[in-house]
């Protein structure tokens, strides 16, 4: 792992394999190592000749972390994924992220389409406009003193995941609780540039993938059949529909 100054904020991040480059944004309470490197996602990519860089988002992994809620806006964290590819001297890079990484890279993508030579918009359907919902509990149960105190089935999973990744309990509430800039239908309808999204079928925190893609001027639809949220990312399915994008993009 590498690091570097984002703004004031240390940042780590991979760069392995070598070929066209790609940019992967994890989700929350994830980090690198649980969300691309576990699920084979690095090898595969890197194994199709291709470039892997993968950021830890701030709070997450190996990043600094914060206790500042005002540090946590997607907007920010694009930045940093923006930065991350300047300190790489890469001008433009295919982008994938996933749940939280999908809203990162939606905003990188509006924000500074320069960079970005074509979106991965993973686990995060049209709930990236509905809003997901169901952050204060989620704060709450990361705070808790233990998961047994935390009652919330939804919450207690988040609780879970956060504590088998060997987050920062506290960084994470933090961000979870920070103000969410809104996206919009319009805004979407900005994105020029070559999209895929890519959503479980049985993913009802992301919501339907086609709903999404609608939104985004000639985006692709691909829904990762039989698997929820949490088990979609490193499915087979999953992997094939994006490598075949990548192909075909131009």
């Amino acid at each position: 792992m590498n690091t570097f100054d984002s703004d004031g904020v240390e940042i780590a991040y991979l760069d392995e394999g070598e070929g066209d480059p790609i940019l992967l944004i994890h989700g929350f309470a994830s980090n690198i190592a649980t969300n691309w490197i576990d699920t084979s996602w690095v090898r595969t990519l890197a194994g199709a000749g291709r470039r892997v860089i993968a950021i830890d988002n701030r709070g997450h992994g190996e990043s600094e972390k914060l206790y500042d809620q005002e540090k946590y806006p997607a907007p920010e964290m694009a930045g940093d994924a923006r930065r991350l590819l300047e300190h790489l001297q890469i001008g433009r890079a295919d982008v994938m992220g996933y749940s939280m990484g999908a809203r990162i890279t939606a905003f990188l993508s509006m924000r500074h389409p320069e960079k970005v030579r074509s979106a991965v918009l993973a686990g995060l359907g049209f709930n990236m406009v509905r809003g997901v919902g169901g952050a204060g509990p989620i704060a709450k149960a990361l705070e808790a003193p233990s998961i047994d105190d935390v009652t919330n089935e939804t919450a207690r999973t988040f609780r879970a995941f956060a504590e088998s990744t060997g987050s920062d309990l506290l960084a994470l509430a933090t961000c979870i609780r920070a103000s969410r800039d809104k996206i919009t239908s319009e805004e979407l309808g900005t994105i020029k540039l070559p999209v895929l999204v890519a959503v479980g079928s049985k993913d009802v925190i992301g919501g339907s993938a086609q709903g999404l893609a609608d939104l985004i001027p000639g985006a692709e639809a691909l829904v990762i059949e039989g698997r929820d949220h949490m088990r979609a990312v490193g499915d087979r399915q999953f992997k094939d529909g994006v490598l075949a994008f990548l192909e075909k993009r131009p």
